[in-house]
């Protein structure tokens, strides 16, 4: 059986204030295809499908537009819900939804009841687990505890109890949103940290033959049987190094799985700068980038007069800028004792002006105010000096 692995679609998102509904439309689209080109037998879809658990009525109807055209391919799609959706507004109208091959499986409690598909080998249980929130699902599962890896070992308990009474030779896939430990984390995920220690072992899932997995946005393998398909677009210049891509997973007739990537388009590469404006401006090094959605930090000692304008001409998709003045090794490495020795208060004040606001120093009437409130604060103290 094949199977069509993608995650982490945030519809609904933007990326530091540019709109990202055409890109993700275009994803839907590859991904339609996709399925389509390569005789996929199910889509799974392991969590945050919107980015929010209200989301924008544009995304809500790119949502729909896809069901109804995976729906119309005949391809059955098991999708779960993630931190960042609403389980409960997710999994409005699932029943219904079921009888044309859509499965949303939003509650914990139905962890345990495949949707269970059948091909040339016999059957594949596929159980879904949706982001399980410690503290409201270990009730539900019946877990020794509220953190992450006890509600979801109680889930998988449910799915290894369900799945001993399947015919023998019955394949296995679960789909879980979750932070499993050795997997690498980008800036754009949600905390999850709420409710206990956020990780979970990969242990956990033992006893299947495939985890399809969702939270993290970075596409990556932690075993042969355990992988994240990372969201299909950045979310985050951190991810600026990212391959952007979903798997597709064949899964032979004794549960063997054999995994093959499929980029995902790009709507426009991400790129991070980091030097002095003069050099970003000039090198001719730095061309390549010059449409590139780009985050720039400034180590100019002084901040430069207008460098998000001048930077904008060379890079007119640049969306954000950082400064991190470098310091002269000498002084970077003096410790604070000695970079104040021998410097009068006047001094001090007047370089901690120029420090909180680089390319500034303190000029004449601020040095004058600076004099003033010294000398204001040292009359107190010898007025209480002498009281005593």
């Amino acid at each position: 059986m094949r199977f069509l692995h993608t995650s982490d679609w945030h519809l609904g998102r933007s990326f530091h204030r540019v709109n990202l509904l055409t890109a993700q439309r275009a994803f839907l689209d590859h991904l339609v295809e996709t399925v389509r080109a390569r005789e996929i037998d199910a889509v799974l879809v392991a969590g945050d499908v919107y980015d929010r658990a209200v989301p924008p009525l544009a995304a809500v109807e790119l949502f729909d537009d896809a069901l109804h055209r995976l729906a119309g391919l005949g391809v059955p799609t098991v999708m779960i819900s993630g931190n960042h959706d609403s389980a409960r507004r997710l999994g409005v109208g699932s029943g219904l939804m079921e009888r044309a091959g859509i499965h949303l499986r939003t509650d914990p409690a139905g962890c345990g009841t495949p949707v269970l598909l059948t091909d040339a080998h016999g059957p594949v249980a596929l159980y879904g687990l949706p982001y399980l929130e410690p503290a409201l699902a270990r009730d539900t599962l019946g877990a020794a505890r509220a953190d992450h890896a006890a509600v979801l070992g109680a889930a998988m308990d449910r799915v290894r109890a369900d799945l001993a009474g399947r015919p023998e030779g019955t394949r296995s896939v679960v789909l879980a949103h979750a932070f499993v430990t050795g997997g690498a984390v980008s800036d754009s995920e949600r905390d999850i940290t709420v409710g206990g220690a956020a990780s979970v072992p990969a242990a956990v899932f033992d006893g299947v033959d495939y985890a399809a997995l969702g939270h993290l946005h970075g596409c990556q393998t932690l075993t042969e049987r355990i992988r994240y398909s990372g969201s299909p677009l950045a979310y985050s210049f951190s991810e600026a190094g990212h391959r952007k891509s979903a798997w597709v997973v064949d899964l032979d007739a004794a549960g063997a799985v054999r995994a093959e990537r499929v980029d995902c388009p790009v709507p426009r590469p991400l790129a991070r700068l980091r030097g002095p404006l003069e050099r970003l401006l000039d090198d001719p090094a730095l061309a390549r980038h010059e449409d590139s959605w780009l985050e720039a930090t400034l180590t100019d000692a002084a901040r430069p007069p207008e460098p998000m304008a001048r930077l904008a001409k060379r890079f007119p998709h640049i969306l954000a800028l950082v400064f991190d003045p470098e310091e002269e090794p000498a002084r970077a490495a003096a410790s604070y004792a000695q970079r104040l020795r021998g410097r009068s208060d006047q001094e001090i004040a007047e370089d901690f002006v120029a420090h909180v606001r680089p390319g500034r120093t303190a000029d004449a009437q601020e040095r004058a105010e600076l004099r003033s409130a010294i000398d204001e604060v040292r009359l107190d103290e010898a007025a209480a000096e002498g009281a005593r």
